[in-house]
C-alpha cells in the first residue's frame, strides 16, 4: 500500500506514513473541507517583499548622496544644496514605504490562506486557531512571537517537518533586528539632525552636516543588513511551502479527461431498401407506419398491406352491354 500524499510505501506497522506522517489510508487532501490556492498570492509576495528590500537598501545608503552634497556645499558656500539631501532621501523613502505596506497586506493574505490549508491535511497539526493568523500580525507585542508560531506550524505540515525548519527562525530573527534596530535608528538621525544648525555659515557648520551622513550611513548598516536576509529567507519560505500545498492539493483532485468525447455519428445503410426508395427517399414504404424508425435504424421494413379500393357509387354495378338485334330482322324496318 502507497501513501496517497507522497507516493511511498507504508508498512501496517505504522500508523502512519514515515515520510509525510499522513496516516495510513487518508487521502491527501480531506474531502468536503475547502482549500486556497496559494501560488498567485505567493508570487505576489515575493515581488513585494524583494522590492522593499531593494528601497530599503536605497534609503539606507541615501547618506552617500548627503555627505557628498555637504562637501560639495562647503566647497561652494552654497546651504541650498544641504536641502537637496533632505530631498532625495524623502524621494526615495516614499515608494519605499508603499512597497513595504504592500508586502505586509500580500503576506498577511498569504498566511491565512496557508494556514486554513493544513486544516484539509490529514495528520497536520496546528496549534493556533486560523484567526491569528491575521490578527497576530496586527495585535500589539502579540506580533513579536505569534506570526512566527503560525508560519512555523504552517512549514511543519506543509514541508512534512516534524521540527520547525532552520529558515523560519533565521526569517523571523531578522525580522525582529530590522524592525526594532530602523525604529532606533530612525529616532537617532532625527535627534542628531535637529542639533545640526538650521543655516550653516563656516567649515565647522558644514563639516557637522557631512558628520551626520556618515554617522546615519554606519547607523544603518545593522537594519539593512538584517532586510535584506529577512527578505532572502521569507522569500525562500514562501516559495517552497506554496510550492508543496498546490502539489499537495493536485494530487488530491480528480482526474477528468483532458477533452471531451463526443459520440460517433450514425452509419447510414447503402444501397435500396427492399420494397421501396432507396434510403432517404419518400417511398411508400418508408412513409407508413414505422417506415422511418426501420430506415433509421437499418432494419428490414415490415410488409405493409394494400388497402382495397371501393369503386364509386356510381360504378356499384356492372353495366350490361347493349343488346343485340334479333336476328331475322331487316334493317331498318
Amino acid at each position: 500500500m502507497r501513501c496517497q500524499t507522497c507516493g511511498d510505501a507504508t508498512s501496517p506497522e505504522h500508523h502512519e506514513c514515515q515520510r509525510c506522517h499522513t496516516p495510513l489510508g487518508q487521502p491527501a487532501v480531506t474531502p468536503g473541507l475547502p482549500t486556497y490556492r496559494v501560488r498567485g498570492i505567493g508570487l505576489a509576495v515575493r515581488i513585494a517583499v524583494g522590492a522593499t528590500a531593494v528601497l530599503y537598501l536605497a534609503v539606507a545608503l541615501s547618506p552617500l548622496v548627503g555627505m557628498a552634497l555637504a562637501r560639495q556645499a562647503r566647497v561652494d558656500n552654497e546651504h541650498e544644496l544641504l536641502l537637496a539631501a533632505v530631498i532625495v532621501q524623502v524621494v526615495l523613502s516614499l515608494p519605499m514605504v508603499v512597497a513595504y505596506l504592500t508586502a505586509a497586506v500580500l503576506t498577511i493574505i498569504w498566511t491565512w490562506r496557508a494556514r486554513k490549508n493544513i486544516e484539509a491535511f490529514p495528520g497536520a497539526l496546528p496549534t493556533l486557531g486560523t484567526g491569528w493568523a491575521i490578527a497576530g500580525w496586527l495585535v500589539p507585542f502579540a506580533n513579536l512571537v505569534v506570526p512566527a508560531r503560525v508560519v512555523a506550524n504552517v512549514a511543519r505540515d506543509s514541508l512534512w517537518r516534524r521540527f520547525t525548519p532552520t529558515l523560519v527562525a533565521v526569517w523571523w530573527s531578522a525580522w525582529l533586528v530590522f524592525s526594532v534596530g530602523e525604529r532606533v535608528v530612525s529616532r537617532l538621525d532625527t535627534r542628531a539632525y535637529d542639533s545640526l544648525p538650521e543655516t550653516p555659515l563656516t567649515d565647522g557648520d558644514y563639516q557637522a552636516y557631512s558628520d551626520y551622513y556618515r554617522d546615519s550611513l554606519l547607523r544603518n548598516t545593522v537594519p539593512a543588513v538584517a532586510c535584506v536576509i529577512a527578505a532572502v529567507a521569507l522569500y525562500l519560505l514562501i516559495q517552497r511551502i506554496s510550492a508543496a500545498q498546490e502539489g499537495r492539493i493536485a494530487r488530491a483532485l480528480p482526474a477528468w479527461p483532458t477533452a471531451a468525447v463526443w459520440p460517433a455519428p450514425p452509419v447510414w445503410p447503402a444501397g435500396p431498401v427492399p420494397g421501396g426508395d432507396p434510403v432517404g427517399g419518400a417511398g411508400p414504404l418508408a412513409s407508413g407506419p414505422g417506415g422511418e424508425a426501420s430506415v433509421a435504424a437499418g432494419l428490414p421494413l415490415p410488409a405493409v398491406p394494400a388497402p382495397a379500393v371501393t369503386p364509386p357509387a356510381h360504378q356499384s354495378r356492372p353495366v350490361s352491354p347493349p343488346s343485340a338485334p334479333e336476328s331475322g330482322g331487316t334493317i331498318g324496318a
